[in-house]
Parts: C-alpha cells; structure tokens; sequence
C-alpha cells in the first residue's frame, strides 16, 4: 500500500482501520437475519420441478398437517398483492413476475407456495411435503439453444443510452487493415453467492409496516411493498444498516417480500424468511451467459484502426435485462473506428442482473484477450501495445475523460511485477518447481456514475458528530469513507463520528451500487459539514462540546443535497419515489472512468496441467483514495472474484428440467484460501476534481475487471493455447 491520509499539522495521526471492524468480528453487527422479534413466525417457499409450464393441481394438505404450520398459501389474490415492475424499466422489484399470482411457471425454481410455522423446522419439512401436478410447455435454458427468441437491444430499448455505438465505418476499416484478428469468446452465467442470503423480518404496528431487510436499496423496497400492498410510502419503513455481501443482487424488491407482509398481516404477528441456498440460485438474480465476437485491425506496428464487439446476452421471456457491454470496450483505446452490437436472448429463467462487474467483466475478457492476441500478431510487447493505442480523450463522444491515467497503471504495474523479465515465447518460462510459468496483463475499466444525495448532520453536546445519509453498507466501506471525510475535516477522533446508512426513516436511500456510493455519499456529506461549520460558526478544528453549547442546545444540526454533474433538482422526485436516478459516464463537459492494469504469473504443472495463481499486482486509478484500508480490501476481493470467474465459476444449466444444478457451495466451486496467494495492490491516488469536489471515484468493481483476461492471457503465455471460453479447465490445456 502507498496511499496515506495525511492529518494536519500538530494532529495526531488519523486511524485510517475500517471503523466497523470491531463490531463485525464481534458479532455486535446485526443483520437482518440476527433479528429475532417476539413472537416471529418462519416462513419459506416451496417450488416448481419443472422447467415451464402451468400447475394444474397442488396438494397442500399434508403441509398444513405439520404441528406447528399457521398458514399455507398458493395464491395472492390481486387486491392483496399488486404488480410491481421491473427496476431496470421504472419499476421497483428485481423482476417484473411477482410468484404466487397465477398457474404459470416460468422457470424451474419459481416459487409456487409460501408456508408459515412457529418454527424453521416445521416450515421446512411442510414445504417439502408439498406436492404439484403440471402441464409442461417446451423451454429453453441456454442462448444458443431451439426456443432461445433473440432481440436486438437498441429496437426492443428504445432508449439513446442503450443504442449500439458507432464511431466511423468499423467494418470498412477492419477490411481494410493490414493486420486482423478476430475470435469469439464465451462468458457463462455466474451467480453471486453473498454469506448472508436473501432475509427479511416484517411486522405491523397498526397499519405502519416495518421491515428489516438485506437489500441494496432500501427505498426500492420501501415504494415497491406500498405500490404492492397499496399503502402510503409513508407508513413502510425499511432498515439495512448491514448487509453480509451483495454484489448486485440485492438490488431492489424480491418477491418473498410482499407475501411475508401479506402473512404477516393475517396473523398478526412478525415473519421472518432467510431463503435456503439452493433457491437463491433461482430466486435472485444473476450475471447472464454471454457470447463475444471481437474483431480488431491494425496496422503492423500495432496501432488500431478498427474494433467490432458484437454480443448476445442472456435475458428471461418476462423482462429484458439490458446489455452494456461495450461502453467499456470502446472507451479502453483510441480506435478511430468502433462498432458495437448488442442483442438480449430470451429464456426460460428468472430475470438476469447486476453482479460485480456485471458487464464490464465478461467485456474485457473478450476484448482484452484480443488485445492480447493483437500483440502476438503485430510482435508487440503487450504492455507496449496498450500503451501505444492510450486515449487522450473519449473515443465515443470526443469529450474530455475527467481523468484517466491507465498508461501509469500500466508503467506501476509493470515495474512492480518484472515485466521486463519476460520472455514472449509460449512455454519458454519454467519455474524453480518444475512448473511452466506464463505472464498475462490486462487493462480494464469501470464507468464514473454518481446519484443524488442527501446527507444530515448532527453534531452533539457529548463530542459526537451523527451522519445520516443515503447509502448501504455491505462489505465494501462506506462507513469508513464517511467516518474518515468528517473526522479528517472537522478534526475529531474517528471513534467520535457515528454513521447511519441504510434507514429509509433518516435519508432517501437510492441503491448502493455500480460503484458510485462513495463518490455519491461523499460529497453530500462534504457539503453538510460546509452547513454545519455555518451553523456553528467556526473554522478549522472543532471543539464539538464547546461549539454546541455556544449555540444554546444540545444539538446543532445541519442538511445538504448534491446531484450529479448535469442533473437538474427535477431528479430528486425520482429519488423521493425510490427510482433510479443515476447519471453518467457521460456527463455534459465530460467522460468520467476508473481505470485498471492487472499483472499475473500462471504456473501450469507439466503432468496434471493444473492452473495456479500465485501472484497478482493490480494498479489502480480510482480517484482520491478516500479509505486506503477498504479500498485496498475491495481491490483485492475484486482480484480474487476475478480469478475465480476465469478458473472456477459457471452455473450449469439443466437442458432436462429446467434451472441452474450446482445450486450450493459445495457444487458452485469458487477459491478457497489455498487458491489464493500474493495480491498486491497500489493506486494512483489523483483526485478526479472535475468529477466531484473530492476527486473519488469508484474501485470496488473495476478491481475485477480484466482480471480474467489478465490469467487466459498468462495462460496463452504458458501454454501456447488461446482460451476463448470461460471457466479454464484442466482438458482445454491437456
């Protein structure tokens, strides 16, 4: 680590450690799964065997005889539980088939009966009891399988920011250039699989609905159960202070939701549900399979001239999950011509979504892993290659970047992992075991995007400063960037700021994710310290007790709201409704990207041909390094993530019956500790002023991006074989 945060002169040093490190290794943290109110009932779904098709009769009898059942229920009538809609199309729920309103099955997986027992034991075995009659329909698991339905994005969308890009005549130049590579690259559906599984605790207090819930979003839920359960948003409230890992399938309402509420109002008493494992592979959301064509031409020294990406993505017949693919692939190099195509492929599953790096990943596997190839064409170093073809402004739209500095990336990078010992011939590297060593780099890079914000502040007559803001903790920091920001400004111990996140009752919570609820929270916050130090009336550090007490109170309070660059306070009544109102990359004097450059050393054993990583070095350009503790930790599970995409992670699809079969840990294989060796990690560290006042921007997704480019690539080097398929086993290097 390089980064320090420096305190003023005479200070003492600021702790920069995670400020929640205690209570998580403690197990004074709850979650919503710890919640255990009197009186709780348990709830959980039984559902279909069959991969499509319609229930023509359930038996529910031997459930309710289970001692301890309260209640069984296969349907919600249309009065109690209303339509929601898609998030990603102005609605609020992660998929716009809300289970338990109908006969039709969907996909394998889907929910066909809630039960609700005095205990989890009971609920369990009742569930299990559960029996059903169906009428099959054909369905289709796979893109590229009969009954797949294939759209094209920018005509099913019709949406300017979700249109094919275009830069120049892409294919006129491809034909035209002296050097031309081109493959297809196949990226399969992979599912985030956090500790902490979908739970929600619910209970009435009168016709005021109260929810605990591991959600991303907060408001989403809170607006979508209203709309659901026709209440006033007023009367829902929806806390998350912690969440065991997201990812980006916590993104919005689930559908176990609205039927706990509606159990829970019944019987008059709290539900609680923690899904089991094997459904949340098909209850929540997940990456959708991919297939990439990249063609790329250059001339012989290597210099692009033109880049085609063409994709079809995975999405389910009731929604279309949409595809940003190559928003990242035609703005990593200065090609003067570009050409992207995306088409959604229509299936028989739940509806995709966002999963760290949910685009960008698959992206730069394909594209980078041409890049890589475009090196051994031309006889360029691949380093060199990238830094040959840098941009200097956005290839799409001609704006500035607000900054970008992937060439340092790539210079640190190289210099910390050797890179100048490498030998390019394929196979020519052995290590001191006996091992074949290869070297592969990638670049990579994440969008800048950033939402409205409104943050309070409170500062006490006890010394404590209290932050309420939007955002949600799930792993990644928040609190400690917060923590650190007002304790660096106002000159007071980190132990004495208190962060609330995740509390619809305290600020409008939009969704935590696409890295942008640092660079969101931030600044918002900035601004309400600047009110604060108004209302207090003093400059420079603070003595909190004496310049509380100088006002007369208690309790001196202050507010501030921040938007995007660009956005106007119309948006705010999308952030009040509990909408998305996200902004960039593009913003209208700008393009604003994090940037990343991954180093791995592969080592192949020569008899079993199995793959290891033993070192990563990962450069980063995030911004301002607003937490150097968190955010190195990001960097470094984002690596490991990567990793795990390009030698371990798929979700097997079922062509019999329909749904994902390695549906536990022990059947979806990701690293274990032995898996994992040396990661080092190093930033830029240059605030992005034109992005926001504090120069930060995102980290926690672009550090897994390229990384499996960066190991296919390691593993051409060792090798000689190109890997155009993730994952990497054992028979495609035999």
């Amino acid at each position: 680590m390089t980064v320090q945060n420096t305190p003023a002169p005479g200070a003492p040093p600021l702790d920069t450690r995670r400020v929640d490190a205690y209570e998580k290794v403690t197990g004074k943290a709850r979650y919503s799964a710890d919640r255990v109110p009197e009186g709780v009932a348990y709830a959980t779904f039984a559902t279909a065997r069959i991969g499509k098709g319609r229930i023509v009769r359930i038996d529910t009898s031997a459930a309710a005889a289970v001692p301890g059942v309260v209640l069984v229920e296969t349907r919600f009538g249309p009065d109690e539980l209303r339509d929601v809609g898609f998030v990603m199309a102005g609605g609020h729920a992660v998929q716009s088939l809300q289970p338990l309103r109908g006969d039709h099955v969907a996909y394998r997986g889907q929910p066909i009966a809630l039960i609700v027992a005095d205990d989890l034991v009971a609920a369990t075995e009742a569930a299990q009891l559960i029996t059903a009659e169906y009428q099959p329909e054909p369905f289709t698991v796979r893109i590229d399988a009969e009954g797949a339905e294939t759209v094209v994005q920018e005509e099913a969308i019709p949406v300017p920011a979700l249109a094919d890009i275009k830069v120049g005549d892409a294919d006129a130049a491809f034909e035209a250039s002296p050097v031309r590579v081109a493959g297809t690259y196949e990226h399969p559906a992979q599912h985030p699989v956090p500790m902490e599984p979908f739970a929600s605790v619910v209970r009435w207090d009168g016709g005021r609905l109260i929810v605990n819930d591991s959600t991303q979003n907060a408001d989403a839920v809170r607006f979508g159960l209203a709309v659901q359960l026709g209440l006033d948003p007023a009367d829902v409230e929806v806390t998350s202070p912690y969440i065991g890992g997201g990812f980006g399938n916590k993104n919005s309402l689930y559908g176990h939701l609205g039927p706990i509420a509606v159990a829970s109002r019944r019987l008059g008493r709290p539900v609680k549900m923690a899904q089991p494992r094997p459904q949340t592979f098909h209850t929540g959301s997940f990456r959708p399979d991919t297939r990439h064509t990249v063609r790329l031409g250059a001339d012989e020294s290597g210099q692009l001239l033109a880049a085609i990406h063409e994709v079809d993505q995975q999405t389910s017949r009731h929604d279309l999950f949409p595809c940003e693919i190559t928003a990242v692939s035609s703005r990593l190099y200065a090609v003067p011509a570009f050409r992207g195509r995306q088409r959604l492929v229509r299936t028989d599953v739940q509806t995709p979504g966002f999963m760290r790096a949910p685009w960008e990943s698959p992206s730069m596997f394909a594209f980078e892993s041409a890049m890589d190839e475009l090196a051994y064409a031309t006889g360029r170093d691949p380093v060199e290659l990238r830094l040959a073809n840098d941009a200097t402004a956005d290839p799409v739209t001609g704006l500035p970047f607000s900054g970008r500095h992937l060439a340092e990336c790539l210079r640190r990078g190289a210099a910390r992992f050797g890179w100048d010992g490498r030998d390019p011939e394929p196979g020519s590297m052995t290590a001191d075991d006996g091992s074949i060593l290869g070297w592969g780099v990638a670049a990579g890079c994440y969008p800048g995007g950033m939402v409205p914000a409104v943050a309070h502040l409170s500062a006490a007559a006890d010394g404590t400063v209290t932050v309420a803001v939007g955002g949600h903790e799930m792993g990644q920091g928040i609190r400690s960037a917060i923590a650190l920001l007002v304790a660096q400004d106002l000159g007071v111990p980190v132990d004495r700021v208190i962060v609330r996140v995740g509390d619809t009752r305290l600020a409008p919570q939009h969704l935590t994710a696409g890295s942008w609820g640092t660079a969101t929270a931030l600044p918002a916050v900035r601004a309400a310290v600047g009110e604060l130090r108004k209302a207090l009336d003093v400059t420079g550090d603070m003595d909190i007790p004496a310049a509380v007490r100088a006002k007369g109170g208690p309790v001196v309070t202050a507010e501030a709201t921040t938007l995007a660059p660009g956005q106007t306070p119309e948006i705010l009544k999308q952030l009040d409704g509990g909408l998305l109102a996200y902004a960039g990359p593009v913003y209208p004097e700008f393009v604003t990207f994090s940037w990343i450059a991954h180093f791995v050393e592969v080592r192949v054993e020569p008899t079993t041909r199995r793959v290891r990583v033993p070192r990563v070095v990962s450069v980063a350009d995030c911004g301002r390094v607003a937490s150097p503790v968190t955010a190195a930790s990001q960097v470094r599970g984002a690596v490991v993530w990567g990793i795990s995409a390009a030698l371990r992670e798929e979700s097997v699809v079922d062509d019999r019956f329909g749904g994902f079969l390695n549906n536990t840990l022990e059947e979806y294989p990701v690293p274990v500790n032995a898996d994992i060796h040396q990661v080092e990690v190093e930033f830029i560290d240059e605030p992005d002023l034109l992005f926001n006042p504090l120069g930060v921007k995102g980290v926690g997704e672009v550090g897994m991006v390229g990384v499996a480019a960066a190991v296919a690539n390691a593993v051409h080097h060792a090798t000689g074989r190109r890997m155009h398929r993730l994952p990497i086993r054992l028979e495609h290097v035999l």
